[in-house]
């Protein structure tokens, strides 16, 4: 097969869709993207599995083959990533997963969010006079780290959908934890960004920097005994390895021993968690059924906003080369972020509207969208709501790290996992040779506003409300899509464009991942670098946005269920692939 390399500009360009699937392209590229090496459409007949490195591709892609589960896949490309990808995600961390059951023909999704310590308040991110803290200063160091879940998450889908044995599915992250792996190309930009910050602690100052000083190099050799050692752990005891023995006990002593910025973590906290089992959010698109992740996340609502506003107009006939389809689309997601920060958060502690989906509503809000001049001001809705209460708009930071994991087993059976520590190296705090996460700072700062409460306010046991969006897409009843992407609050953007690129514009889901972005949450029009996104700039400014060109890294992965073929794609901003049989 042969391969090209070309230009940013020219792979990237709208014009380049147009081109067949075996031209499209995808990458291997650090923070800031420079150059990129052609990939094709990957297509299969029985399973694939896409996921944010080859390592753990490879990994997911050999349960397969040997007859397992996506279930049993996931665990292996969960805890590679860990390993590979520490930056993004890992045991430290958590995630939210949509699945679909083929035998029972339907979809759940799991709640693997992290939760705030029971000895957590409100106060938590504010200083002695009740001011927010700077971001970083409430990041950096163990005040951060919320009870991590995605150890839980993992045991629970396999308990309930796994066939192979529990202890072979930690092989290859041991394998490459004992034996080492080459450190990527991103995980050394990242390491290079951040060094200031992951050289503060001992520990990570002494896994991710040469004796010198120096931080590691792409290409080098990097060897995680005490990873090795906790698989092995998990491999032998389970969960409650983790949950309920000396990792929960060391891990809060970790926390709570931070001496510049402890936490109020405890082995308690770590007994008492759940994974919860949640029925999806699903909102109509076109002929398509879109599910994801509902509260605490507020991905699949706020998507599913954006479909039904932008539903009113014809972006089909517009094109992805419309100035005017990118304004509509912009200003739908200004109003759905509205709503987002007005009334998203944990339903188990707040309530919320029931309206946020409600056709009628959302076409009252589609109607304050002028094509061709861009809304003036934007303010959150008034949706349907029986119990109405007043609430506060959000004041909570959410930075792009974060993984995603799509997998589709010979069975039928799909998953599309979100997963994170949350901002990249999450609270570079490290215990049992893996990053503990900063999730906490997901919540608000903030816990009232004018006199009024904030929805995503810290509380004891609360999850924080997150932007993470996997998504499964129905049609006729069956599974059509899996797809997300990791990179903050912008995933809500990441995964409506892609969705419109593949439904609307006819694009296969290389071409939509591939597609260069154009993102609005609370205002300023965010253009991709390097990328014909960065023609839109006249137009959109004479629409009456401000425009901000910047790079916009996310990680998308995606597949297609159509005509009995699997058709995937991997994001080529980053060193994502895609395999299958």
């Amino acid at each position: 097969m042969k391969i090209q390399l070309f230009t940013i500009t020219s792979l990237l360009a709208f014009s380049s869709f147009t081109l067949a699937a075996s031209q499209v392209t995808d990458a291997v590229a650090p923070e800031s993207t420079t150059a990129v090496v052609n990939k094709y459409l990957v297509t299969a007949k029985q399973y694939m599995v896409a996921a944010a490195n080859p390592h753990a591709v490879k990994a997911g892609y050999d349960v397969l083959k040997k007859g397992g589960t996506a279930a049993d896949a996931l665990v292996a490309v969960q805890t590679v990533l860990g390993l590979v990808e520490p930056q993004s995600s890992g045991l430290g961390g958590g995630a939210f997963l949509v699945y679909y059951d083929a035998g029972k023909q339907k979809l759940t999704t799991f709640d693997g969010r992290e939760t705030a310590p029971m000895a957590a308040r409100p106060a938590l991110f504010q200083d002695e006079h009740g001011k927010p803290l700077k971001f970083y200063d409430a990041v950096v160091g163990g005040r951060s780290v919320g009870t991590p879940g995605t150890v839980k998450l993992l045991a629970t889908l396999h308990q309930k959908y796994g066939k192979q044995p529990w202890a072979e599915l930690f092989k290859p992250a041991e394998h490459l934890a004992q034996h080492g792996f080459k450190v990527s190309q991103r995980l050394a930009g990242a390491i290079a960004d951040d060094q200031k910050r992951l050289s503060r602690y001992p520990d990570t100052r002494a896994y991710f920097f040469h004796q010198n000083g120096s931080p590691l190099a792409e290409g080098d050799l990097l060897v995680n005994q005490a990873y090795a050692k906790t698989l092995k752990l998990l491999a032998t005891g389970g969960e409650k390895a983790f949950y309920h023995g000396q990792i929960a006990k060391d891990i809060a002593a970790k926390v709570n021993g931070v001496k510049d910025n402890p936490g109020v973590l405890s082995a308690q906290d770590f007994a008492v968690y759940r994974v919860k089992e949640r029925e999806p959010v699903c909102a109509s698109y076109r002929q398509y059924d879109v599910c994801g992740m509902g509260p605490p996340s507020s991905g699949a609502l706020t998507v599913g906003q954006i479909l039904g506003m932008v539903s009113h107009f014809d972006l089909k006939k517009m094109g992805p080369d419309s100035p005017e389809a990118w304004q509509i689309i912009g200003d739908a997601s200004r109003l759905a972020f509205a709503d987002r920060g007005r009334y998203m958060a944990d339903s188990d502690f707040v309530p919320m509207p029931e309206g946020l989906l409600d056709p009628a509503y959302l076409a009252s809000r589609a109607k304050l969208i002028r094509p061709g001049e861009a809304l003036k001001t934007v303010s959150a809705g008034e949706p349907p709501w029986k119990n109405q209460i007043t609430l506060a708009d959000d004041q909570a930071i959410e930075l792009p790290c974060t993984t995603q994991i799509v997998i589709a087993d010979q069975y039928g059976n799909i998953i599309s996992m979100t997963s994170t520590i949350e901002n990249g190296f999450g609270s570079r705090v490290m215990s049992h040779g893996f990053l503990l996460n900063n999730e906490l700072t997901d919540f608000s700062f903030a816990s009232y506003a004018n006199g009024y409460p904030i929805a995503n306010r810290v509380e004891p046991g609360k999850r924080p409300r997150s932007s993470m969006a996997p998504t499964i897409v129905m049609k006729d009843g069956k599974p059509y899509m899996a797809v997300g992407s990791p990179g903050g609050s912008r995933i809500i953007g990441y995964v409506a464009s892609t969705l419109i690129a593949h439904i609307d514009w006819g694009m296969d889901i290389q071409q939509a991942i591939s597609l260069p972005h154009l993102l609005n949450r609370f205002g300023t029009y965010d253009l991709e670098a390097g990328t014909a996104a960065e023609k839109m700039q006249a137009p959109l400014e004479k629409m009456g946005f401000r425009v901000n060109i910047r790079d916009l890294n996310s990680g998308l992965q995606g597949i297609v269920f159509e005509d009995g073929q699997l058709s995937g794609g991997a994001d080529p901003r980053r060193e994502g692939t895609a395999m299958g049989d």
